[in-house]
């Protein structure tokens, strides 16, 4: 199965990302089971959490084949390398940058970077990009998706990252969108995992409506 393929079928599990900014290894396991446990399987940890390399790998590990671990705010392709060899296969980023797309391509694993404009999109898919991910959507608008996806390929999941709501993401969805990074709605450092996996619940909820 290529990455793309292997993004997708998580994806269609549930379109939801989990972006657990600040997590630190010691409770890295227990964020993730409880993730899990309410649905979502796709799980990032930015890079610029604590010793986000063995969060990476003690949730690869613990986890295995039942969610799709990675890392975002992936700046450079020598990240890109780390977050493989720590058991990483999906590799986030807050920008367009060819190199880190074209590296995390050439790895065999998911390159999502973070785009605003039509011409970042493009700039992305032509480097290999298999997944996009619209950010800050605070600045943006489901109209302004609705537009976009007009011309992007529609095989392309674009996710949407930003200020995210349970009870903001129809409107969305109608205009596009694949799913959602989901931050600091759902996780910030020292919150436990049962509040983790309650506040994540609300969120699968909230694409039934």
């Amino acid at each position: 199965m290529s990455a793309e393929e292997d993004f997708a079928q998580y994806l269609g599990q549930c379109p939801l990302v989990a972006i657990i900014r600040g997590v630190t290894p010691e409770e890295a396991v227990a964020v993730g089971k409880a993730l899990l446990a309410a649905g979502i399987a796709i799980i990032e940890v930015p890079l610029n959490s604590p010793q986000p390399f063995e969060s990476i790998d003690r949730l690869a590990k613990a986890l295995g084949d039942r969610a799709l671990v990675g890392a975002g705010t992936v700046l450079d392709p020598l990240s890109v390398a780390r977050v493989k060899d720590a058991g990483g296969r999906l590799v986030v980023a807050p920008n367009t940058n060819a190199q880190v797309i074209a590296a995390a391509v050439q790895a065999g694993m998911v390159a999502a970077p973070g785009y605003f404009t039509p011409t970042e999109a493009f700039v992305a898919l032509d480097a290999g990009a298999q997944a996009l991910k619209l950010f800050p959507a605070e600045g943006a608008s489901p109209a302004v998706l609705k537009a976009q996806r007009a011309v992007l390929p529609r095989q392309v999941p674009v996710l949407v990252v930003g200020g995210v709501q349970p009870d903001t993401m129809t409107p969305w969805l109608e205009a596009g969108a694949n799913g959602f990074g989901l931050g600091s709605g759902l996780y910030v450092p020292g919150r436990s995992a049962d509040e983790v996996e309650a506040r994540a619940r609300a969120y699968v909820a909230g694409l039934a409506k």
